[in-house]
């Protein structure tokens, strides 16, 4: 039998953490969209011998759908992680450092931090901001402790939102996320990928939009710590499991600051 991180993986259930990819689906205005259209359909050409095929073309930002952030994503005050210049890295072909094909693929534990369920709710509120204290809380009720060098997946239960764009995009109300003290809790774990819910992972007012994103900062920036955003955790939650297998293997797009993903969790059948 196989296993990894204590889970059997003949004996395990699969489940798909990524939102479906397409047109018109929820986004940050700050990216390009994601498009897709048949370049070529079947019958524009047929061979002699009666077969044809159809082919697409994709164009798509990298931090549209599920995603994962790079380091090289984001700066403060001109210095990326690693207090390098984010002008020595980047130019017209993208990054040369710390970009997206820089993060080794994940296979290995993740804790699962149910914030919904500290309060008896599906969804957290709008705008609603996690604290360490409600970090905390969840890992005990959890029952699964955050270690050093695995991955932490922190519900909100947004991802049932999904088909709902403008209240899930926040445009109005908001989103709900980790403030800076639940970020620099998880920093203080020394943790390697975080992943969560909503299309900006961290908590963001009504009417605020991406003015400031100190969360990222904080663990993209000063903690070397990836981000996936805009996962489909709600499935997971429902298990009511404290802890999965994750499987975490973003597309490597040289120089790229994110890439989509397709994150997969393993639980016990």
């Amino acid at each position: 039998m196989a296993y990894i991180d204590g889970y059997q993986l003949a004996a395990s259930r699969v489940l798909d953490l990524a939102q479906p990819m397409r047109k018109g689906m929820p986004q940050s205005a700050n990216h390009p969209p994601f498009r897709m259209s048949l370049e070529r359909r079947h019958g524009d050409y047929v061979r002699t011998d009666g077969g044809s095929a159809a082919n697409e073309i994709i164009v798509t930002g990298g931090h549209v759908g599920t995603h994962v952030d790079a380091l090289g994503h984001v700066s403060q005050d001109g210095l990326v992680y690693g207090g390098l210049a984010a002008s020595d890295i980047q130019n017209h072909q993208g990054l040369s450092a710390l970009g997206i094909d820089a993060f080794p693929p994940y296979v290995g534990r993740a804790v699962v931090l149910d914030i919904p369920r500290l309060y008896g709710v599906r969804v957290l509120p709008a705008g609603y901001e996690i604290t360490a204290d409600d970090l905390s809380r969840a890992e005990g009720l959890a029952g699964s402790d955050v270690r050093p060098g695995q991955a932490v997946l922190i519900g909100t239960g947004w991802s049932r939102l999904w088909d709902q764009y403008d209240l899930f995009t926040g445009m109005r109300e908001g989103v709900p996320g980790p403030g800076p003290d639940a970020a620099r809790w998880l920093a203080s774990r020394r943790v390697r990928v975080v992943g969560g819910e909503t299309l900006a992972f961290e908590r963001i007012g009504p009417g605020l939009g991406h003015s400031t994103l100190p969360v990222h900062r904080i663990l993209l920036v000063e903690s070397g710590i990836n981000i996936v955003e805009t996962m489909r955790l709600h499935e997971l939650l429902d298990t009511g499991l404290g802890e999965c297998l994750l499987i975490l293997a973003p597309l490597p797009i040289v120089g790229a600051t994110g890439a989509p993903v397709r994150p997969l969790a393993l639980i016990p059948a």
